[in-house]
This record gives C-alpha cells, structure tokens and sequence, in this order.
C-alpha cells in the first residue's frame, strides 16, 4: 500500500496571471492498495460529487501514467481524505492530476522523474501554474516554451495566510469567459514589473512590499465583478494585507499579520454571509512540500 499527500495551491497570486503558484499547507491524502479493479472513494471534500462513479481527474490520471509508460494498469483501491474544498480557486483539479499521476509512479516504481511528471500534468490541466506547485511545492514560477516547461521554485518564510471561499458556483469555464480577448501596453507593463516583486516580496517574507505589489489589470477586476460580494470582499481583504483573488476564484487570499488573521476571516466572511452566500474560512501557511509519501 501507498499513501500520499498532495497540497492545495493557489495561483496568479495578483499579477503573476498564468505563471505563478504557491503550495498551501491544506492536503489532500491518498492511499492506493492493490486490488481486483480499480475504484475510488472518497471522504471529505466533494464526496457527494466524486462518488458518484470512478471516472474522475485521479483516476484518468492514474490510468493515463500507465499508458504512457507502455504499463497494464495496476488496479488498486483508491481511498481520498480530500481538504482542498472544489471548484474554489485553490487546486482542487490540480492536486487530483498530481495525485494520480504521483500514485501511478509509486505503485510502478518510479519510471518517470518529476520532469516527466509534471509535463504529464500539465498537459492534462491546459497549464502548469497550479500543478508544478502541487508536484513540487514552494512558490513556483513556470512558463512554456513549445514542449518545454521551465519552471524555478522557491521557498517561502511561514506567511500567516487566510482563506475565505464563498460556497457559489464558479466553474472555470466561466471564470475564464468574462477576461477580455486583449489587454493594453499599459496593463501588460503593470503587471510585469509588479509579478517579479511580488516573487521577490513573498521569498524575503516582506509583508509590507507585497501589500504594494499585489494588484492586477489583467483578470482580477473582470472577474470579482462577476462574483457576488466579491469585489467588496476583496477590497475589505485589502484592509489586513495583501490580498488577491486565488486562481480563477472565488476565493479570497490575504497575506497578513498572524495577530490579525481571526479578525480578517470574520470580517471577510461577513460580506459575503449579509448577501445570503454561505462561506468556508482557511487559516493557513505555505508549504515547502509537494506530492509526497508519507
């Protein structure tokens, strides 16, 4: 049998839109048993929905390991304890690619290096920005170049971050349809100059710098308007730390005080909960690790 771990993630991280991401201290752990078929069960974090069959993003993943390496698939029982909450902005597709990929590995002896893993990944999710952070922790810089994917982790100081999710629909289909086909020279320039701060507030721990750096031109604003409370959300967030949307949405992340992180939940929670929306806070750091054995 193997268990692993696989971390929650948030990307863009403001202005680092598609290229940036940070692994969070928020798991989802997985065993794998041989077995006489494959299945998959879950407990926690979208049970109801992952249940439902064995057709999901671990398993395609597991089997598409197999098919790659030229292997027959190695059935196994596959039982999840997911806490990274769905469809939030926080990874939840990219830690099950990551997980299935990284258990398939296992389970054959580890034919293919983290390289080989995270193109696999990638390949499967349309970009890397969520799963080279969920394969290898850390904050990770990626970008594409043709076939390549060229990546630099970092790793981050034990920042105070909260999380708030307001519990609406948010598919990513839709978060991508509201951005603009284009952006200006301005906001191209703005966002560029502020992605490589922030890279370089979040190693050296400056709260202060990243505060400063975190705003975007390229997706934020687009897309907060399209999510009930969510700009008011935001702009409250703003009031501890530096705060952003997370991913695609629609959570909230700040980066703030750890003296002042109760208070920041509570009063982010609160915007969204006086429109009726029900919500989950996340008090949290980043992690160094990614997929891992334990």
């Amino acid at each position: 049998m193997i268990k692993i771990r696989v971390p929650a993630t948030s990307a863009n991280l403001g202005p680092g839109f598609d290229c940036l991401g940070l692994a969070l201290d928020v798991w989802n752990e997985i065993t794998f048993a041989p077995a006489e078929k494959l299945t998959h069960h879950v407990i926690g974090e979208g049970a109801e929905k992952l249940n439902r069959g064995t057709r999901n993003l671990l398993t395609k993943a597991y089997a598409h390991l197999h098919d790659v390496c030229g292997r027959p698939l190695k059935r196994a029982a596959i039982e999840a304890h997911n806490m990274i909450p769905m469809s939030s902005g926080l990874g939840s597709s990219a830690a099950a690619i990551a997980a299935g990929l990284f258990g398939a590995n296992e389970m054959l002896g580890q034919p293919m290096n983290m390289e080989g893993l995270l193109k696999l990944a990638a390949d499967m999710e349309g970009h890397p920005d969520n799963v080279a952070p969920a394969l290898l922790g850390g904050l990770v810089v990626s970008v594409t170049n043709q076939e390549e994917i060229i990546t630099r982790r970092y790793e981050i100081p034990a920042l105070t971050i909260v999380i708030v999710k307001p519990n609406i629909e948010w598919p990513t289909k839709t978060a991508r349809a509201v951005l603009p086909k284009s952006v200006s020279r301005a906001d191209a320039i703005y966002n560029i100059g502020r992605a490589a701060l922030v890279v370089d507030a979040l190693r050296c721990g400056d709260l202060g710098l990243l505060q400063k750096v975190m705003e975007d031109r390229i997706h934020q604003s687009y897309r907060l308007r399209h999510i009930s409370g969510g700009m008011a959300a935001y702009k409250c967030a703003k009031q501890f730390g530096a705060a952003a949307l997370s991913g695609a949405g629609p959570s909230i992340i700040v980066f703030l005080p750890p003296e002042d992180a109760g208070k920041a939940s509570a009063e982010i929670r609160s915007i969204f909960e006086e429109r009726g929306i029900e919500t989950k806070g996340i008090i949290t750091t980043p992690s160094e690790k990614g997929a891992h054995c334990i």
